[in-house]
C-alpha cells in the first residue's frame, strides 16, 4: 500500500508547482467541488509544515497540505493533494489515514472542534481512467453494511440508563454492568439480592468476581463498601472468605481513616483554642481588636466570646 519513500521526478515537479500559493489556488478554484469551493476563502492559503505530518505517514504520501479558512471567517479547512502515477487499489483508504492525521494534528495544536478536510488525488497514469473506488466505504467487501455503520452514531451502550432488570437478562456481562451502573452510590447493600442472583447463575469465573470484587474495594469508601462485603458474604457461601476478608481491610480501613480525621480535628481545635488565648492576652494588654484578628487570624466574632 505504501509508496516508495524515494521521490520519483513526477513528485518532485508536482511539488514544485503546488507548493507555489499561486499555483495551488488556480488548482483549487478550478478542481474543488463547487459545494467545497464555496466554502473556501482561498485568500487565506497557507501551506502547512510537514511538522503537522505524522511521522509514520511520510513515507506514505508525497502530499501537500493547505489550510484554508472558511468564508466567513469561522474555523479551518485543510485539503490535502495527493499526486500519483500509479494507480493504487487502496487509496481512498490512504486517504483516510492522512484525514484523521491531519483533524488530530489540528486538535492537538488547541482547536476544539473538528476542521473539515479535504482529500483529493491528482493522478496521471498511464492506465486511464483511474480504476479504483475513490469512496473508502466501497472497499468493504460488504458497502451497504460499511455505509451504515460509519455514516451514522456508532453503536453506545449507555448502561446508565438501561433498566436492572434488563440488565439482569444479559447473562455473562450482567454483573459487570450491574456493577458499574451503581458504583457511585452510596448504599451498595441494595444490589445484594441482584448480584447473588447472577453468581449463583455461575457465568462468571473466579478470577473474574475477584477482579471484581476488588475493583469495589478500590473503588468504594470503606463506610459503604465494609457493610456490603458482609452481607454478600454471609449471601454468598463460595465466596464468603474472601468478602470477609475485604471487609475486615475495609473495616479497619475506616478505623484508620477515622482516627486520623480525629487527630485532624483535634489540632484544629487545639490551634484555636491557643489563638483564643493569645487574643486574650492582647486585648487585656490594650491592644486595638483589629490589631488582634490580624495577628491571630480570628474574626471579630471569635473575640465577641471572649468578652462574655
Amino acid at each position: 500500500m505504501a509508496k516508495n519513500s524515494s521521490t520519483t521526478p513526477h513528485d518532485t515537479v508536482f511539488k514544485q508547482f503546488l507548493h507555489q500559493p499561486d499555483t495551488a489556488r488556480d488548482f483549487l478554484d478550478i478542481h474543488l467541488p463547487a459545494p467545497l469551493r464555496k466554502l473556501c476563502d482561498l485568500t487565506t492559503l497557507k501551506l502547512e509544515s510537514e511538522s503537522f505530518i505524522e511521522e509514520n505517514l511520510h513515507k506514505c504520501y508525497s502530499d501537500v497540505l493547505w489550510s484554508v479558512q472558511t468564508q466567513d471567517g469561522q474555523g479551518y479547512i485543510y485539503v490535502v493533494i495527493e499526486h500519483q502515477s500509479t494507480p493504487d487499489e487502496l487509496m481512498a483508504f490512504r486517504l483516510l489515514r492522512y484525514t484523521v492525521s491531519a483533524i488530530q494534528r489540528h486538535l492537538e495544536a488547541g482547536h476544539k472542534t473538528l476542521p473539515l478536510v479535504v482529500p483529493m488525488l491528482f493522478y496521471h497514469g498511464e492506465k486511464s481512467p483511474y480504476p479504483y473506488p475513490m469512496c473508502w466505504l466501497d472497499l468493504f467487501p460488504q458497502p451497504d453494511v460499511a455505509k451504515a455503520l460509519y455514516t451514522t452514531d456508532f453503536p453506545l451502550v449507555d448502561i446508565t440508563v438501561t433498566d436492572d432488570d434488563k440488565i439482569m437478562q444479559h447473562r455473562r456481562i450482567a454483573l459487570l454492568e450491574l456493577i458499574q451502573k451503581h458504583i457511585r452510590q452510596r448504599d451498595l447493600t441494595v444490589l445484594v439480592e441482584q448480584l447473588v442472583a447472577l453468581l449463583a447463575l455461575g457465568y462468571t469465573s473466579d478470577a473474574q468476581v475477584k477482579t471484581l470484587f476488588n475493583y469495589i474495594f478500590q473503588y468504594g469508601g470503606a463506610a459503604r463498601a465494609s457493610a456490603f462485603f458482609r452481607e454478600m458474604a454471609e449471601r454468598s457461601p463460595k465466596h464468603k472468605e474472601e468478602l470477609m476478608t475485604l471487609a475486615e481491610k475495609l473495616h479497619e480501613a475506616g478505623k484508620v481513616e477515622g482516627l486520623q480525621i480525629g487527630r485532624q480535628e483535634g489540632r484544629q481545635e487545639g490551634r484555636r483554642a491557643e489563638a483564643l488565648r493569645i487574643a486574650r492576652s492582647m486585648l487585656e494588654n490594650g491592644l486595638d481588636s483589629v490589631a488582634v484578628t490580624t495577628i491571630t487570624g480570628l474574626t471579630a466574632e471569635d473575640l465577641q466570646t471572649l468578652t462574655h
